[in-house]
């Protein structure tokens, strides 16, 4: 089971987390939601759950909850900028079908 980050992902967040002057990694997890079903859940972690499942790609730590790991298995987190958006994006190969929107999906 693996999580990874690009380059720019994982510079991203490590900017973000000197600016924040705090925090060990990102926590990735999924939450039920939305009109497919499921839809990521991302925050900074200060301190690990006794539970979670670390992974660490480019220098970054990954913290992800056993129930949430079987969705995210084999996902890989891109940070992009296009025109005025920017943002993670997600390359899951467990995901069957998303909504129009883009923001849920479902396994």
């Amino acid at each position: 089971m693996a999580i990874t980050l690009t380059e720019k992902a994982a510079n991203h967040i490590t900017r973000f987390l000197e600016r924040r002057g705090k925090g060990i990694g990102l926590r990735f997890g999924v939450q039920t939601t939305g009109c497919s079903g499921m839809s990521y859940k991302l925050e900074y972690v200060d301190e690990p759950q006794a539970d979670d499942r670390i992974f660490e790609s480019n220098g970054v730590r990954i913290f992800v909850d056993p129930k949430s790991l079987p969705y995210l298995d084999g996902t890989e987190l891109d940070y992009a900028r296009e025109g005025l958006n920017e943002g993670f994006r997600f390359s899951n190969p467990n995901v069957k079908d998303t909504c129009g929107c883009g923001n849920s999906f479902k396994v």
